[in-house]
């Protein structure tokens, strides 16, 4: 039997080589040359695969994303009904978003953008210093992801607070849940972090009324993903002053188009979705190890739970 490997054209080879490397025995088909389509058991994709065409397969068994979000999973028609499938929790991509986002806060936390401004016009002056213990950090989702940029944030001295849709307890962590948690917690929050899985309840999260809950002065950081964010509502809160600067790393639609303002605005960040990148030597171990347990009817790792939406 064979596994179907679907990433970008880029990655492909790499990930190829990463799996065969954790078992050299293993068939693996790179899209679109899947062979006979009896042949596969088993799909390794990305976002850009169609769930529609995985119905091919009638002996499929498994299905692995290649990231920690599902959303795009999510997205009519979905996985072929019946077909588990798992997500990656892997401990180097946790480690590349907990530094994207420690680099953020410290950024606007440092005065980054304000420096910068004053060396484009050659002003040498001394802005005055930023208190640590002050700056209060606002994390929407304390998922892995979440809690690993959490205590990261926390071991240098912030404050930190998390939001999560149900009560959840985290040591160091100041919690809130629920429509009236998130109120209460943005009116204290200086610096937002949204690391949220997107589900229906989530979507359009960061928009003009929560916003506005934030102190007149706020940043945003949004890495989890673009539908979290309400794009005109951002530019029209940093237009106003209200919002101080915004660092995104995702968008919707991606790639974010040429004439969006984002690209141009003096205090918007943009990255292209590469905040933590999923290394395939890092994440091969896992996924070898579910294709294993699929073929042998033990518990499968990491799966996805579709009521919860991640």
């Amino acid at each position: 039997m064979a596994i179907l490997l679907s990433t970008k054209a880029n990655a492909m080879h790499d990930w190829r080589d990463a799996l065969l490397a954790e078992d050299p025995t293993l068939d693996i088909r790179l899209f679109p040359d899947a062979g006979d389509p009896k042949d596969i058991e088993a799909a390794v994709c990305w976002t850009q695969h169609d769930m529609a065409e995985l119905r091919r397969y009638p002996n499929l068994k498994l299905v692995v994303s290649m990231g920690a979000g599902v959303d795009h999973l999510l997205r009519p028609p979905g996985p072929p009904p019946g077909i588990p499938v798992a997500r990656l929790k892997d401990e180097r991509l946790t480690s590349g978003m907990t530094e994207w986002v420690l680099l953020n806060v410290l950024r606007f936390h440092r005065q980054d953008l304000e420096y910068r401004a004053q060396q484009a016009a050659r002003i040498w002056d001394e802005l005055p210093a930023p208190d640590t213990a002050k700056r209060r950090i606002g994390m929407l989702g304390l998922g892995q992801l979440g809690n690993a940029s959490a205590q990261a944030l926390r071991g240098l001295g912030f404050p930190v607070m998390g939001w999560t849709r149900n009560p959840r307890q985290v040591e160091g962590v100041t919690c809130f849940s629920g429509p009236d948690g998130l109120e209460a917690m943005l009116r204290q929050t200086d610096i937002l972090v949204c690391l949220l899985p997107l589900t229906p309840e989530t979507r359009g999260v960061i928009n003009a009324k929560t916003l506005g809950f934030l102190p007149r002065g706020a940043f945003v950081i949004n890495a989890a993903r673009g539908g979290h964010l309400v794009a005109e509502d951002l530019l029209a809160a940093l237009d106003s002053g209200h919002v101080a600067a915004a660092a995104l790393d995702v968008f919707e639609p991606e790639p974010l188009p040429a004439e969006h303002r984002f690209w141009t605005h003096p205090k918007v960040l943009v990255w292209p979705h590469a905040s933590a990148i999923t290394i395939p030597s890092s994440a091969a171990p896992q996924v070898v190890e579910n294709l294993r347990r699929a073929r042998e009817g033990r518990p499968l790792i990491n799966l996805v739970d579709f009521s919860a939406g991640y």
